[in-house]
């Protein structure tokens, strides 16, 4: 009697605090993707930028104003940790030199007006997520979660066809990342400290090629006009502020959710192609349909998910 009264009395709040962090975790991930989604916005303000000077900005003013979020968060006790622990050092090495890649194909893409192919790149993604998270973690899929999953498969099949061709570009992003975030999800670091270390670990590169373009009068940063140098200090928060959130989803949530989630990004990406003038064909209108009708039943299967 007593154990089962001690069970009663324990397990609705243990449900809570699980379901909490669930919520937690897709809030952070629609908010990373959406961010990730709206990049172009971003991008289109420093496209006379060269991808590689971008992506050294990105990373040294993400140290700056991922220290102040540290600060604040009072966490430099567990970015202390992470330096001191060899094997999770080489994980977040290794991360590291994943996402700086993604992030200069990814700015290479935009600039030379190849967003769609980014776009499919991240359309990609989830179904390598989904391929990590049933065959490596040993997640399981329900019907509908199956059903959604091979919708969105058609969709990437579709828009591959109409192309002609699967772009390298679409490859290599969809592997980087998935990669990374496979990375991040298991490594015992919490998400601040972790992208924090990650840039620090990136940092002696990104100084030194920005002190190279310095001294051969490359070095667009105080050398074209102030627009400029105030959106390429902006490069750390837009930098930190979706991968933070990212990194805080990977740890509430599945990689077969995540990868759901992921299609955020990449039909924002799509809206934003359009926006600038790039081809959008009745193949793109199927793919784009397709991607939303898997969206819609994911959801659905997870809300009733959640009610029982």
């Amino acid at each position: 009697m007593t154990n089962r009264s001690h069970q009663e009395r324990t397990t609705p709040t243990t449900d809570t605090s699980e379901n909490s962090q669930i919520r937690l975790g897709l809030i952070s991930a629609v908010i990373a993707y959406t961010l990730w989604g709206a990049m172009p916005l971003y991008i289109r303000q420093v496209d006379h930028v060269s991808p590689w000077e971008l992506v050294a900005h990105r990373v040294l003013w993400a140290i700056a104003f991922g220290a102040i979020l540290i600060t604040a968060r009072s966490q430099w006790a567990d970015v202390r940790a992470a330096f001191s622990n060899k094997r999770l050092l080489k994980m977040l090495t290794l991360s590291a030199l994943m996402i700086s890649m993604n992030w200069a194909i990814y700015i290479w893409a935009l600039m030379n007006e190849r967003t769609l192919d980014a776009s499919l790149g991240y359309y990609i993604n989830p179904l390598m997520y989904v391929a990590v998270g049933v065959i490596v973690l040993g997640e399981r899929l329900r019907p509908l979660q199956i059903l959604a999953i091979l919708i969105a498969t058609l969709a990437v099949i579709v828009l591959s066809i109409g192309l002609k061709a699967l772009p390298w570009v679409s490859i290599v992003l969809a592997i980087l990342f998935t990669v990374y975030g496979y990375i991040r999800k298991t490594v015992q670091v919490g998400a601040m400290p972790g992208l924090f270390v990650e840039t620090v670990l990136l940092s002696p590169l990104a100084a030194g090629y920005l002190i190279w373009l310095g001294l051969s009068g490359s070095l667009f940063f105080l050398n074209y006009n102030l627009q400029t140098d105030l959106f390429l200090l902006l490069a750390g928060p837009v930098t930190v502020l979706p991968l933070l959130f990212f990194a805080l989803s990977t740890r509430r949530l599945q990689l077969v959710t995540i990868g759901i989630l992921q299609y955020i990004g990449p039909t924002l990406q799509l809206a934003f192609a359009l926006h600038y003038g790039e081809s959008f064909t009745q193949t793109h209108m199927l793919s784009f349909g397709l991607v939303w009708l898997a969206l819609i039943i994911f959801t659905f299967d997870s809300w009733r998910a959640s009610r029982k």
